[in-house]
């Protein structure tokens, strides 16, 4: 194996670098299966880019908070590892691309020097917690968030029950009713409220964007904080154990609940409550680090452009609940930017207000802790930075995926479209930099990187082909979505399909319309009124492909021809045995159980030993070219097909064997028998295996 020191104290987050790298080097040798080594590096925060023999690495960044010399730490591996830029993205995480995967554990090493993970920042697993970006200083807040965001962070990252789900999931905190932490499009979105005297949440369940967005479902509309974890625990074995895993399109926690029904769901989900070792988990958010404003004489300035300065202060500069202080939002376009930037800026906070910043669901950057005085100091060092245009969270503030620069599923320019956008509305609409109403919001797919079907005004890229079979970048143009608050919203009707070169024309309609019609209505209310029907009839001659031009077929941000091509990820360049990587997979479970059993973290052990073996009657499946699904589905087919038939004698039924994990509470003496039980069925299951083999 790889020899690779990483000078990191603590112990687990050592072992987990060091085994990325001995998984690495396996992967080369071809030792592991392709889609394999995927999951576990995409767990690991590795993503596959688009250009060939690259990766993005996300960077997993809790409720978007990074302290300043966080900041420094990610802007030295940019740096050493990549090309210097930094990427926000809509979960207020950061990402840098174009990375050899050969140098990814040592870059993982470097930036927990500083408590920074690339753990599960992909893959199938718990994804960053995001949480309103003005928890703890929001005006209208019963409380502040950020604790429990940080709790629910900490207590799943490498939790065995959430670490090879069938696909992601996603979990967000609101600070108020606003709801700006967006609770109705996650897997379970948490909106703080105060009953009798009791902090807790409203919980909503089961939303999700993508191709077929769902409003999530009110799961509790009231629940105290101690048992939001168990309640998060028993959602995902539910989800982890029932959810598909055979079609990647319907494998979200959105899809069961539909199947399932609500109540039959929450059922389960109580249910399990009894193999569940926390039945109760307080969360004290008085030992909670937050960070404290630097006490400091203002520097004497002289602002030039009092004007601008006081616009500034109108669009970008958010009073907080502490009194004195505010709170300075940056409009970072499309999420970019660079390393001297990043460092500058680490320098200002860290001397000049509360040493952090946190990132924003709109790819933006919030200061917070700005002495009032300060203010006027902050405009003159952040406008050296390019850091003053106006516009936070404004009309003009457009999200957008990086689409087809770097992702792999990209299919049109999101990122070029978005600046074109941005600058008709700076131009021509000037009267939007002040307007927080109107959304604008782009992606590069129907996977709603860009969060485009939750917008007043969205576009999704996508392909357009003519009769005489020439494929030209497109847009569909959704309208009418928006967020209503306390975990309400509407998502956008899919409205026409348009060149992606007459976006621009669109959204001059759309805004001239609004213009005209408006009677200071909010952007939902107007599309309500008029309906899907008025504005296809708006925009129904941009979708004539009879009449396109030369550059039609030429993407934003380009000069080639458009080619539609869906990047395709890494290649092992060799065939792997998958049911010898599943069974190695299962011995290195069983270790991780017997390890987790003696640091007495028997609910862990326990999960480990069942995973264990729900890989192993996979493998066996897989082997007899039987195809599988949820794990639910494997227990039920291995029963069906190998025990009921005396293939393989277990004295029980592997269903009995298996679901005592949801009977038992998680004690030591059952922890010590379950690993037992895990052993002797994977020796089993190898034993049949082997005499298949040697029959053939």
């Amino acid at each position: 194996m790889q020899s690779f020191r990483t000078e990191i104290e603590n112990p687990v987050v050592e072992k987990d670098i060091i085994d990325l790298a001995n998984k690495i080097e396996l992967f080369h040798n071809g030792k592991i299966d392709e889609e394999k080594f995927r999951s576990l590096r995409l767990a690991r925060g590795v993503y596959g880019q688009r250009q060939h023999g690259v990766q993005m690495i996300r960077i997993k960044l809790p409720y978007g908070k990074v302290l300043s010399h966080q900041l420094r730490r990610i802007a030295e591996v940019s740096d050493k590892y990549s090309r210097s830029r930094l990427h926000i993205t809509t979960r207020q995480d950061i990402q840098i691309h174009y990375v050899d995967i050969n140098r990814t554990p040592e870059l993982w090493a470097e930036l927990e020097r500083d408590n920074v993970t690339l753990r599960e920042a992909c893959g199938n697993t718990v994804r960053n917690v995001t949480a309103s970006e003005t928890a703890g200083i929001d005006v209208n807040e019963p409380f502040d968030v950020s604790p429990y965001a940080h709790a629910i962070f900490s207590f799943f990252l490498r939790n065995p029950i959430c670490q090879e789900m069938g696909r992601k999931f996603k979990v967000s905190f609101s600070a108020t009713n606003e709801d700006t932490g967006l609770s109705y499009m996650h897997d379970l979105g948490f909106i703080a409220k105060i009953e009798n005297g009791i902090k807790g949440f409203k919980v909503m369940l089961g939303g999700g964007l993508g191709s077929q967005p769902r409003h999530a479902d009110i799961m509790y509309s009231f629940l105290a904080s101690d048992k939001i974890i168990p309640l998060m625990e028993g959602v995902l074995r539910i989800f982890d154990r029932y959810g598909e895993r055979k079609s990647r399109a319907k494998a979200r926690l959105k899809f069961l609940i539909k199947d399932v029904g609500l109540e039959a769901f929450k059922k389960l989900v109580e249910a399990e409550q009894n193999a569940i070792e926390f039945k109760s988990v307080a969360i004290d958010d008085t030992n909670y680090k937050a960070s404290k404003p630097v006490s400091v004489a203002p520097p004497t300035v002289e602002i030039k452009n009092k004007e601008a300065y006081h616009l500034w202060k109108t669009t970008n500069v958010i009073p907080q609940k502490q009194e004195g202080y505010f709170a300075i939002g940056i409009k970072v376009l499309l999420g970019d930017f660079y390393t001297d930037k990043a460092r500058l800026l680490a320098d200002l906070v860290e001397q000049y207000a509360a040493g952090e910043i946190r990132l924003s669901l709109r790819q933006n950057i919030l200061i917070p802790f700005v002495k009032a005085d300060l203010l006027p100091f902050f405009y003159t060092e952040l406008e050296k930075l390019g850091f003053t245009e106006l516009g936070y969270n404004k009309a003009v503030d457009i999200t957008a995926c990086p689409g087809t620069d770097t992702c792999n599923l990209g299919i049109a320019s999101s990122t070029g479209i978005a600046k074109e956008l941005e600058r008709v509305i700076k131009t021509e609409y000037p009267q939007y930099i002040e307007n927080k109403d109107l959304v604008i919001k782009i992606s590069g797919c129907m996977n709603a990187c860009g969060q485009h079907n939750m917008a007043n005004i969205g576009f999704q890229g996508m392909s357009i082909r003519t009769k005489d079979k020439l494929v030209a970048p497109g847009l569909q143009v959704l309208l009418g979505g928006g967020n209503l608050g306390d975990g309400k919203a509407y998502f956008a009707d899919k409205v026409v399909k348009i060149p992606s070169k007459r976006g621009p024309e669109a959204l001059r309609r759309i805004l001239n319309d609004f213009e005209k019609n408006t009677n200071e209505k909010l952007f939902v209310d107007y599309y309500k009124e008029k309906g899907e029907k008025y504005f296809y009839e708006l925009l129904k001659d941009l979708t004539n492909i009879e009449n396109l031009s030369t550059d039609d077929f030429i993407d934003w941000g380009t000069k080639e021809k458009y080619v539609k091509a869906i990047g395709i990820g890494e290649c092992a360049g060799v065939v792997i045995d998958l049911i010898a990587t599943l069974f190695l997979e299962s011995e290195e479970k069983i270790e991780e159980a017997k390890t987790a059993f003696n640091n007495t973290v028997y609910s862990g052990a326990i999960y480990e030993a069942y995973r264990s073996m729900v890989n192993s009657a996979k493998a066996i499946l897989l082997s007899e070219k039987i195809k599988t699904n949820t794990q639910a589905n494997i227990i039920s087919q291995f029963d069906e097909l190998f025990v009921s038939t005396n293939k393989v004698n277990l004295g029980i039924s592997f269903s009995d064997l298996i679901y005592q994990i949801k009977m038992y509470p998680p004690t030591k003496a059952f922890a010590l028998n379950y690993i037992e039980s895990a052993e002797v069925f994977l020796k089993a299951v190898k034993a049949y295996r082997e005499k298949d083999i040697a029959v053939l």
